[in-house]
């Protein structure tokens, strides 16, 4: 079967842009691994509509229940290869055929191997200051991070609690500003290896390192870098991407260069919120309408 749009990446990008597009009538298919960055998170508490907050299991079935009744489809698999405009190659060894496609693959989070950190997602532990500074303060907070990266985070952190301590997780090399700044700011540094996150259903008790150390935390923010933006199959294509290799699109339509294809969502170099995957699938999806009329 031939679609208007083949969806590659079923988050909330991916979800908000199938919706839209079932809404104009257009045969849809999401096509989904599963693995998504907002599925690790166990609740987003800067949502509007939610103030109680709301996990990513929860915000993605809902998409998904929502974009079906629209008529658009699913498919639980991978996209292996892309060629002769469009035809898509799943893992599972079904072929479609699509007159777009909009890339919603977001970023591969790269988290060290430390017991805990998955349960504690969004609850009591995190990666987004924007997102989640508010969430620490007056609570005892320790940044687990490598070298400058976590430092910066350290610092950023400095703005919502006054006391924190950063865990240097493996010693990596701080930078003499860095040090600098970090002792400004009378932000304790231990040269540790973090080897456990001790929780109760996701709330963080302690962090315990490798040499045994047991400290004490309400929350903690982790601040490693490396993510990973899962754009290749877009860059096969032609698409054009930044030194980390986000996909650049008109700021408008959020096309790429090649016609046809479109990218939403964190593939793209924004601020990575969850409320800005869904203004960009959206705005992607009026677009793509346009396109397949004739009028983009």
């Amino acid at each position: 079967m031939a679609y208007d749009c083949i969806i590659i990446g079923g988050g909330i990008a991916g979800l908000q842009a199938g919706i839209m597009l079932g809404r104009y009538k257009r045969s849809v298919l999401i096509i989904d691994s599963g693995h998504g960055r907002s599925s690790l998170c166990k609740r987003y508490n800067n949502i509007i509509g939610f103030p109680e907050g709301v996990s990513g299991d929860e915000l993605r079935l809902k998409g998904w229940k929502q974009a079906k009744t629209f008529g658009a489809e699913f498919l639980q698999s991978e996209v292996i290869d892309i060629h002769n405009r469009f035809h898509v190659k799943t893992k599972c060894g079904r072929t479609f055929k699509a007159s777009t496609l909009l890339f919603a693959t977001g970023l591969e989070e790269r988290f060290p191997n430390i017991a805990g950190i998955k349960e504690c997602l969004g609850l009591s532990v995190y990666v987004c200051p924007d997102c989640d500074g508010y969430e620490i303060v007056d609570k005892k907070t320790v940044v687990v991070g490598s070298g400058d990266t976590g430092a910066h985070m350290s610092l950023t952190l400095k703005y919502w609690n006054d006391e924190i301590t950063f865990l240097n997780h493996g010693g990596k090399e701080l930078s003499l500003e860095m040090q600098g700044r970090l002792r400004k700011e009378k932000i304790t540094v231990q040269q540790v290896i973090a080897e456990r996150f001790v929780h109760s259903e996701g709330c963080l008790q302690k962090i315990i390192t490798r040499s045994g150390l047991e400290i004490e935390a309400d929350h903690s923010f982790l601040a490693f870098g490396g993510n990973r933006v899962q754009s290749d199959l877009a860059v096969q294509l032609g698409a054009h991407h930044n030194e980390k290799g986000h996909l650049l699109v008109d700021p408008r339509t959020r096309m790429t260069n090649v016609d046809g294809v479109w990218a939403s969502g964190d593939i793209v170099d924004h601020s990575q919120f969850v409320t800005t995957a869904m203004g960009d699938g959206a705005q992607a999806a009026v677009w793509i309408h346009k396109w397949l009329k004739g009028e983009g």
